[in-house]
């Protein structure tokens, strides 16, 4: 159980925020800069007071009742977004030192440094200062210092927001890691949605200090308040399905989603893999009859749910593939020429290279929409 409801003012800016999550995996809290992402965390964290709050975690209690614990007795590791690792250590003692912090926060085995050195692709690096390390591999190094003090709840504020591009990939795998081999509640702070989608189990929505909405990914991909902080052109919807098999040759993985097959570029994958996958509004050509001699490979039937506005010439159209809704921007001429409505039966079509497919270990927390 992880439930956070905290208040806090600071000049023209007021925090009033509820968030209840039944099973904590990696609890995503997403939006824009200045929307109160930070001043929550580090509530939560006991570094900054609240006016009012009530935090709880997997049933312990941070703050109740107006009783506030010090942060050095919250169990919490934090990993800021720059590394602030000790620079006259090298790695290995600024893993020793997050050791020494240990105590027993959580339910379950301790944290180990023979557990998150191969889990981090540390070992190679315990002897080197930490001058002579890349920024992904400070993020690393903090990460590793930060679960080593065993820690009941482990905070990412931004940790990859200093990162290039070529470093953020370098990390984001040993997250998924972290969050597939790990069972510990994280909280994950970011404005980049590439990386709540590869690890969020729970996603809190926010702006202005509220909350705009919270649950499942795949649920959230289809709130229209997501579309205005991704901008238009990220909307889409996400999926889940399962892995029937892989083409190792063409590196393409064929999914089960609802009633329909998709061929995704997944070299990793294999049969039985769960998958999460975002399918952008704007890559669904849609066909009101049976496409036949395209160079497309996925093309799923499903039915047209609902019909909203989206600009002056768009609309999105929810279709139903079988349980699972996806998304399709089409023109109003299109809508009106192909005579689309609520219950016409379509055939919804998406090119391979264009969907953006990650892999949960089967049993792991992230597996499931819910989890």
């Amino acid at each position: 159980m992880f439930s956070i409801r905290a208040r806090k003012r600071r000049d023209t800016f007021v925090l009033d925020v509820d968030i209840e999550v039944a099973s904590p995996g990696v609890v995503a809290l997403f939006g824009r800069s200045g929307c109160g992402k930070t001043t929550l965390v580090n509530i939560v964290a006991g570094l900054l007071p609240a006016d009012e709050a009530h935090i709880v975690i997997d049933h312990f209690a941070l703050e109740r009742n107006g009783q506030s614990l010090l942060a050095e007795h919250r169990g919490i590791g934090y990993v800021f977004q720059d590394a602030r690792l000790f620079p006259h250590l090298d790695v290995m003692g600024n893993l020793r030192y997050g050791e020494k912090r240990a105590k027993s926060h959580r339910d379950g085995p301790r944290i180990t440094l023979e557990k998150v050195a191969p889990l981090l692709g540390l070992e190679p690096l315990l002897s080197r200062r930490v001058h002579q390390l890349s920024g992904g591999e400070r993020q690393r190094v903090a990460l590793g210092r930060a679960l080593l003090s065993n820690p009941r709840l482990l905070i990412l504020d931004e940790p990859l927001a200093s990162l290039d591009a070529a470093r953020r990939e370098e990390v984001l795998p040993y997250l998924e890691k972290l969050r597939d081999e790990l069972a510990i509640a994280m909280i994950y702070v970011s404005h980049q949605f590439e990386e709540v989608l590869r690890l969020a189990t729970h996603v809190v929505l926010m702006d202005k200090g509220k909350v705009l909405s919270q649950g499942s990914l795949d649920e959230l991909s289809l709130h229209p308040e997501l579309r205005a902080i991704v901008g238009p052109e990220a909307v889409g919807a996400v999926i889940h399905g399962v892995v029937e098999s892989v083409d190792g040759g063409a590196g393409l993985a064929n999914i089960r989603v609802g009633t329909n097959v998709l061929r995704i570029h997944l070299r990793a994958a294999r049969a039985g893999a769960h998958i999460r996958a975002q399918l952008l509004a704007r890559d669904i050509i849609l066909a009101t009859s049976r496409p036949e001699n395209l160079s497309v490979r996925s093309i799923m039937t499903g039915t047209i749910a609902r019909i909203v506005p989206d600009d002056e010439d768009t609309e999105l159209v929810y279709v139903d593939i079988g349980g699972t809704s996806i998304l399709s921007r089409v023109t109003r001429a299109a809508s009106m020429a192909l005579g689309l409505r609520a219950g016409l039966p379509v055939w919804a079509l998406v090119k391979s290279v264009s969907i953006r497919g990650h892999a949960f270990l089967e049993g792991a927390p992230g597996r499931h929409p819910a989890a």
